[in-house]
C-alpha cells in the first residue's frame, strides 16, 4: 500500500488522499465587495463543510495579505489583477492564499485578510465536496492548525 490509501487517517501519520464527488458554485463579486469577507459568508450561507478554490480572476483596489512568516497584515492600495486565489473552504476553519500583481507585472502573495477590495470583478468558481468534512486541528510538527479531512457521516 502506498502512502495514499482511501483511509482518512492512515495509522502510521502519513499523508491520505480521500475521493468524494464534487459540486460547484459560480459567484461574481461586483466593486466595493470584500473578497474575504464575501467568501466567508459564502461558506456560511452554503454550509460548507469541504471546499476548494478552483479558479479566481478579477482585479482588486486593496490588497491585505499576512505575508509567510509574518505576524501582522499588510497592505497596498492601488490597482492590481488576481492573478492566483487558492485555497480550503470549511465552516470549521478556512486556509486561503492571494496573489496579486500591479501595473509593473510586480507580484505579491500570502494568506487572505479581510480588507482585499473589488475594484472591477472577481469570477470564482467554488468546488464543494459534499461527502466530506474538512476540520483544523493542532498538527504537533509545528503547533499550527492543519487540515484534517474525513468522510462525512451518512445521516
Amino acid at each position: 500500500m502506498g502512502i495514499f490509501d482511501a483511509q482518512a487517517q492512515s495509522a502510521d501519520g502519513q499523508s491520505s488522499a480521500i475521493s468524494s464527488i464534487m459540486q460547484t458554485y459560480s459567484v461574481r463579486l461586483k466593486p466595493g465587495q470584500d473578497l474575504k469577507k464575501s467568501l466567508d459568508l459564502l461558506v456560511q450561507q452554503e454550509r460548507i463543510g469541504a471546499g476548494a478554490l478552483i479558479t479566481c480572476v478579477g482585479s482588486l483596489t486593496d490588497v491585505t495579505l499576512r505575508l509567510a512568516n509574518q505576524e501582522g497584515p499588510s497592505v497596498w492600495r492601488g490597482h492590481f489583477e488576481i492573478v492566483s486565489l487558492v485555497g480550503t473552504l470549511s465552516t470549521s476553519g478556512s486556509h486561503i492564499h492571494l496573489s496579486v500583481s500591479d501595473s509593473t507585472g510586480r507580484t505579491i502573495g500570502g494568506h487572505l485578510l479581510q480588507g482585499c477590495i473589488i475594484y472591477t470583478t472577481a469570477e470564482i468558481l467554488v468546488g464543494v465536496m459534499p461527502e466530506l468534512t474538512y476540520s483544523r486541528e493542532p498538527d504537533p510538527t509545528f503547533g499550527y492548525h492543519e487540515l484534517v479531512i474525513r468522510k462525512r457521516k451518512k445521516k
